[in-house]
């Protein structure tokens, strides 16, 4: 039985895309996970998962490995950078891309006793604190309850879990990289 060329270069193609179809997945899968946007510089909030760049809403409590730690309504782990001040943000730029600015202002809810306050960004919006630092989430944690920003060593810092006290929380034990970050 004689096949005709089609037929034969159809039959050669099914190998390959059953083999680059699965790396086509696997790539776009990097890609939103990289490419999760927090707030531009213009405010606006987006990013996967909903919890990047959160509106201004409630900031409760949740015990996270081990530590009660403030969390946005959501259940997202909530950050301090160790470069902030009280009154100024030092992630900007591509920083807030990974680590998207709490929105203010924000209320109590459950569990948190400090003083919630808000700063004016670089950018003129507005970013919820709490006990004089400035409030972030991280693009990483991808479910409520995960803390895998703690004690990383990007952007230009180190990256604290926030303690329900309003103190750093205890580092993780492990750190990506040093310095300059992203």
């Amino acid at each position: 039985m004689i096949r005709s060329l089609a037929t034969l270069k159809a039959r050669n193609r099914r190998p390959w895309m059953l083999l680059t179809l699965p790396a086509a997945a696997a790539a776009a899968a990097l890609m939103v996970g990289c490419s999760s946007s927090g707030t531009s510089s213009g405010g606006s909030s987006g990013g996967s998962g909903g919890h990047a760049a959160p509106a201004a809403g409630s900031v409760k409590t949740a015990t996270i490995g081990g530590a009660t730690v403030l969390t946005n309504s959501k259940g997202f782990t909530l950050y301090s950078f160790a470069p902030d001040t009280p009154t100024t943000s030092k992630c900007n730029g591509s920083c807030i891309t990974y680590w998207p600015p709490v929105k203010g202002p924000a209320t109590a809810g459950p569990g948190v006793t400090g003083k919630l306050a808000t700063i004016k960004r670089s950018d003129g919006s507005v970013q919820a604190t709490y006990n004089g630092h400035p409030l972030y989430t991280y693009v990483a944690d991808t479910a409520p309850g995960q803390a895998k920003g703690n004690g990383l060593n990007l952007s230009g810092g180190v990256w604290h879990e926030v303690a329900a006290s309003g103190a750093a929380a205890p580092a993780a034990t492990t750190s990506a990289g040093s310095g300059g970050g992203y």
